[in-house]
């Protein structure tokens, strides 16, 4: 119940709503390991070159 509640965030109705199956989903999700590694120089610039920042929409969406 603390992990739901707390750890998870739920609100009370969202975890006593929630199945055990629901539950142990989301315990595996947030127990997993989160060492991703990182992309390679290339891949990133190759991510870069087909998503360029586009910085008159920025400075239009954020003042």
């Amino acid at each position: 119940m603390a992990y739901g509640l707390g750890r998870l965030a739920w609100p009370p109705a969202a975890f006593w709503a929630a199945t055990p199956r629901e539950l142990a989903a989301a315990l595996r999700a947030h127990a997993a390991p989160r060492s991703a590694t990182p992309p390679a120089r290339a891949t990133l610039e190759r991510l870069m070159a087909l998503h360029p920042d586009d910085a008159d929409r920025d400075r239009s969406r954020h003042g």
